[in-house]
């Protein structure tokens, strides 16, 4: 898995310790940073739009084999084009699924 794609949510390199919250600052600084959103809100809306181009891809690899089907188009370039960026994509997130799902298991088993 690329980790440079998660750390561009930021916009820090990777490795980069700036983003780890102080202890300082005024509370009008905390309310600045809570309108703005937090991390875990950066990271949601990218899963959510990594979900919404799979289920595109998905969706177009299916409308692009209905056309083939009809005789609309013969470019089996195409078809194969679609289904196979529709399968990338869906193992991408497939994959992305079972990590976190993993992670959720392991952070449920800790003891506290």
């Amino acid at each position: 898995m690329d980790l440079a794609a998660i750390s561009a949510v930021n916009g820090l390199p990777l490795g980069s310790i700036s983003d780890v919250p102080t202890l300082t600052g005024t509370l009008s600084e905390k309310k600045q940073e809570t309108a703005e959103g937090t991390m875990f809100d950066a990271v949601l809306n990218t899963a959510i739009d990594n979900i919404y181009t799979t289920n595109g891809y998905l969706s177009d690899a299916e409308n692009e084999e209905i056309r083939f089907m009809l005789g609309e188009t013969e470019s089996t370039h195409d078809l194969t084009i679609a289904l196979q960026k529709a399968s990338t994509a869906l193992q991408y997130t497939v994959a992305i699924r079972d990590k976190v799902m993993d992670a959720y298991k392991e952070i449920m088993q800790m003891q506290i």
